[in-house]
């Protein structure tokens, strides 16, 4: 009776949150533990980066960009059943479905599973073709293979699974439990790289050690969000039964595909500009190469804060659309949108301001090889002071684009995706490489997510005035 009592209890908090509480602070409670998580996990990713710097060896590090690129994949694979399968579960929880919420996270859960093991495979079977499709050289073909093999190909499973047991959690309104998982294998990869990276294997394995590390993290975080999803399934609309999988709805499948498929569609062209940005740096050298992976670390910083935020503003957009409450959805979206801004411009300024220390981070001066060291941080100083400038479009970008999967809008995150990569970004880069070389490559960023943030907020000003009741745009008073 009791654990009933605190069942009910727990429940009403959620529904407050999602209903009544005022915007500033759910959009906070949401947040902020995915941000913390993001944080975190922006973090342990930079701490590979980092560590393998410390060997002062350049096509370490340029090793671990072009590996980083395959491996960025899994994000778009967890969000084909986790944003997909996360949005729905938060429109039928609006609508009071919960018991369909539970075949949908159900199926999730188990496809997150399938897609993992066929993207193991893949890698497995094609993994030297693809590095030296991706621009990889004879300096840094081996250890890019070392680092997928463990991390991707042996690795994969607990990578897409926790990734999306997080999504289920937090579209259910189990932010903290998400970020404490995710957060938690963070950390401990932070505190296991330089163990396995400079005391269990001997000098010259830096990058399989880090690699080890990361797959130890990756399962023991997966094992709690799991676990957790399992616990929590007794007084949600969570599961991950097999009986609830099979009770899917064919029109439940096609929901979940019609958002899910163009969320990891944006993704994965994300990753493909970020793989034609690496195969045309590439084309430059090894050092510009290595140049261009620090900053891509370094622009992370922004980029995880804003996707925390949008991250957080996703279940509360699709729950008070879903209900008709149109008003509280547009407040939401339009705090996002400022909280966001405001992280982007002070970044802007930090990394104007500080991209000497912030690239020195990366890549030591004082071992290996300095001379190219040194060349190398005086190029991503160059290339993070340009890149930098496009952080506000970018976030623009992610806003837009998260609006359009809560509200289920799956036709404009597809459209959206696809010009803002292949029309405009894609395009722009080979253009301006082609006028100005690396100047012109980081150039694009600015043009191609400047183009993307426009047309994405004429999808959404479309959109808008087809499906929303009018009286949203009535301001506060009057009746």
């Amino acid at each position: 009776m009791t654990e009933r009592w605190l069942g009910m209890k727990k429940e009403a908090g959620r529904k407050e949150l999602f209903e009544s509480m005022p915007v500033g602070s759910a959009l906070m409670t949401m947040a902020i533990p995915t941000i913390i998580s993001q944080l975190i996990n922006l973090v342990y990713n930079m701490v590979d980066t980092i560590y393998i710097g410390r060997t002062g060896d350049a096509y370490k590090t340029a090793a671990v960009t072009l590996a980083f690129t395959i491996f960025m994949m899994t994000i778009a694979l967890s969000n084909l059943f986790g944003i997909g399968g996360g949005s729905l579960m938060a429109r039928l929880s609006g609508s009071g479905k919960a018991d369909r919420a539970k075949s949908v996270c159900a199926f999730s859960f188990y496809g997150a599973i399938g897609i993992a093991i066929l993207y193991s495979l893949l890698v497995g079977f094609f993994l030297n073709p693809l590095l030296i499709l991706l621009g990889a050289s004879e300096n840094t073909l081996a250890f890019a293979g070392q680092y997928l093999i463990v991390v991707v190909v042996i690795g994969n499973v607990p990578v897409i699974l926790s990734a999306v047991a997080a999504h289920l959690l937090r579209n259910s309104g189990y932010s903290r439990q998400a970020s404490i998982g995710l957060s938690g294998g963070g950390i401990l990869n932070i505190l296991l790289d330089p163990v396995f990276m400079f005391v269990i294997l001997p000098k010259g394995q830096e990058v399989l050690g880090a690699a080890l590390a990361t797959l130890i993290a990756n399962t023991a975080a997966c094992i709690y969000l799991v676990l957790t999803l399992r616990r929590l399934s007794r007084e949600s609309a969570l599961s991950c039964s097999l009986q609830d999988m099979r009770r899917i709805r064919r029109e439940e499948v096609r929901e979940l595909f019609s958002v899910g498929v163009p969320s990891a569609f944006l993704t994965g062209l994300f990753d493909l500009a970020n793989i034609v940005l690496n195969s045309l740096m590439s084309g430059h050298g090894d050092l510009e190469l290595a140049a261009i992976g620090i900053v891509m670390k370094a622009e992370r910083l922004p980029n995880a804060i804003n996707v925390g935020i949008c991250q957080g503003m996703l279940p509360i957009v699709a729950y008070n659309y879903s209900s008709g409450n149109h008003r509280r959805m547009q407040d939401v979206i339009r705090t996002a949108r400022i909280f966001g801004l405001c992280v982007s411009g002070v970044t802007l300024l930090m990394f104007e301001a500080c991209s000497p220390w912030i690239c020195r981070i990366f890549l030591s001066t004082k071992t290996g090889n300095a001379e190219a060291a040194l060349t190398t941080i005086g190029l991503a100083v160059v290339f993070l002071r340009v890149r930098c400038l496009a952080s506000p479009l970018q976030f623009l970008n992610y806003n837009s684009s998260f609006y359009m999967q809560a509200v289920g809008y799956g036709s404009g995150t597809l459209m959206h995706a696809c010009f803002r990569e292949l029309v405009f970004y894609i395009p722009f880069m080979y253009l301006f490489n082609s006028l100005a070389g690396t100047d012109g490559l980081v150039r694009a960023l600015i043009a191609g997510e400047g183009c993307g943030a426009a047309f994405a907020l004429f999808l959404i000003a479309r959109w808008n005035r087809k499906n929303l009741r009018p009286e949203w745009k009535r301001p506060q008073g009057i009746s």
